[in-house]
């Protein structure tokens, strides 16, 4: 099939691009680099089900050919959105898609709107100087890191599938297999949508951007009095349960800035994330973040301070009063940290076992020690959880086997079982309603490192074992042992890149 040949919508998606129509200033029309040899590397066949697409048909050459950016499909109309960011705290007021392209937007057949975006499909004016491509192995992360994320029931952009390129990219580790991500939002629109609407200084285009948000994401919202304070309410309640989530789970996403914060309350943009194993607050892994601005601990106060930039992006649509107007959001954003801790306390409260406990202060108590419990110990954040449900079961043999020091744990273990049912039955209930929320698989990085080693070299292999392991995280299975353990203690620290 010729590069400019189209393929039978109905064979693929059914297209309908609201954000082109409505959006105009905000983004730039455009089209991929093509892609001398492409070649399926991972694809997400239920995904692809879910959005309507048949999976064989999109599995075939000219299948790829659109997951790769070389053939236009009918009803596809490529964009690079526009888009600026405060990026470890510095304004930048014009990122946008360098190195992306948003193909359009798909209507499922249950009628869920979600975007299809390609990442590494070549430089747009956005570029800044960057080459626009991606490596083999940044795009393999985010397809596990966001395939685990939607297996825990975080949510998360999808990965439909990575595509090797059939070039070699120069990157700082030398030449590397290029290769393009194919991924899956209910929206792209982020915090630093609505910062560059608002430097352009017109009115109407950050209400144009507040209409189409609203639209999206809180229908609802259209006919209430003031719709811009109405979504901003939304997005913060969204993005403090989903910092909660993260923190549940101990994943560190690595770069918050505020064009990685979404509208949708989506975790984007897996660069150098990474899942904590030894329980440290001030864990980093990105390579970049000396100042340790994005750790697992400062997460939820990034967050609130990316929400304040969104915030002062819609004053003027708050109150004509600009002193009224900064009241407004500043009630609102007050509101975050409740929030936050309501869900984080809710969350823990199901890992622990003890949801239903009263009172409600007294559970509250035995969920704040554990972080200091942790953190003194260096204990493994996902084992300790999932072992805690052995010792409701009778045998706290293997969490206790985790401290150097077991009476530590037995002291708090004490404040814990006191809030559990002494009942044997109702005990080995909670323990299964434990291992329903505590994962026994992550992606261990390890285990994602010795997997994109292996398929940057050429094998996946291991990367495919590692999909089908996480896609399953509290199920555990025979065999599987080495996927619930951390890296031997002699590996070291571990760095995460953002693959640029």
């Amino acid at each position: 099939m010729s590069a400019d040949a189209s393929l039978d919508a109905t064979t693929l998606f059914q297209f309908d691009n609201s954000y082109a129509r409505e959006l105009e200033g905000l983004y730039e029309r455009w089209q991929a680099e093509r892609a001398p040899a492409p070649r399926l590397l991972a694809f997400n066949r239920h995904l692809a089900e879910e959005l309507g697409a048949d999976p064989d048909a999109l599995a075939t050459d000219e299948g790829v050919a659109v997951l790769v950016g070389n053939t236009t499909a009918e009803g596809s109309e490529p964009i690079a959105l526009a888009y600026s960011g405060h990026q470890f705290g510095n304004y930048s007021p014009r990122l946008g898609d360098g190195r992306a392209l948003l193909l359009g937007e798909i209507v499922d057949p249950q009628g869920v709107r979600r975007d299809l975006h390609l990442k590494g499909s070549g430089r747009t004016r956005f570029a800044r100087g960057g080459d626009g491509k991606a490596a083999v192995g940044p795009m393999l992360r985010e397809y596990v890191i966001s395939e685990a994320m939607h297996a825990l029931g975080i949510p998360t952009t999808r990965s439909l599938a990575v595509v090797a390129t059939g070039e070699r990219i120069a990157r700082d580790t030398g030449m590397l297999p290029g290769a393009v991500l194919a991924r899956v939002a209910s929206s792209h629109l982020r915090v630093g949508s609505f910062q560059y609407a608002a430097a352009t200084g017109d009115v109407d285009l950050v209400r144009r951007l507040v209409d189409h948000a609203v639209a999206r994401h809180l229908p609802e919202a259209a006919d209430s009095e003031i719709p811009a304070l109405e979504l901003f309410r939304h997005v913060v309640a969204r993005q403090a349960d989903l910092v909660a989530r993260w923190m549940h789970v101990g994943f560190i996403h690595g770069v918050m800035n505020t064009d990685n914060t979404t509208i949708s309350g989506e975790t984007i943009d897996y660069g150098p994330c990474a899942f904590m194993d030894r329980f440290d607050t001030a864990t980093v892994f990105s390579s970049i973040d000396h100042g340790g601005r994005y750790s697992y601990g400062n997460q939820p106060r990034v967050l609130q301070w990316n929400l304040a930039r969104l915030a002062e992006t819609l004053l003027s649509l708050f109150d004509p009063d600009t002193e009224r107007a900064v009241a407004i959001a500043t009630e609102v954003l007050q509101g975050f940290g409740d929030r936050y801790v309501a869900a984080w306390h809710a969350g823990m409260r199901d890992k622990l076992g003890i949801a239903g406990a009263t009172p409600v202060t007294a559970a509250d108590a035995v969920v704040d020690a554990v972080p200091e419990l942790l953190q003194t110990h260096a204990i493994d954040h996902t084992r300790f959880f999932r072992l805690l449900s052995s010792a409701l079961r009778g045998d706290d043999g293997p969490v206790r086997a985790l401290f150097t020091d077991p009476a530590a744990f037995d002291a708090w273990a004490a404040t814990w079982l006191a809030l559990v049912p002494a009942d044997v039955d109702q005990r080995v209930a909670i323990a299964a309603e434990m291992d329903r929320v505590n994962p026994i698989y992550v992606p261990r990085n390890h285990l994602v490192e010795a997997a994109l080693d292996a398929a940057t070299a050429g094998s996946m292999e291991a990367f495919d074992a590692l999909v089908d392991v996480i896609r399953h995280p509290f199920d555990e299975r025979p065999g599987l042992e080495a996927y619930a353990v951390p890296a031997p203690a002699d590996q070291g620290p571990y760095r995460t890149f953002c693959g640029t």
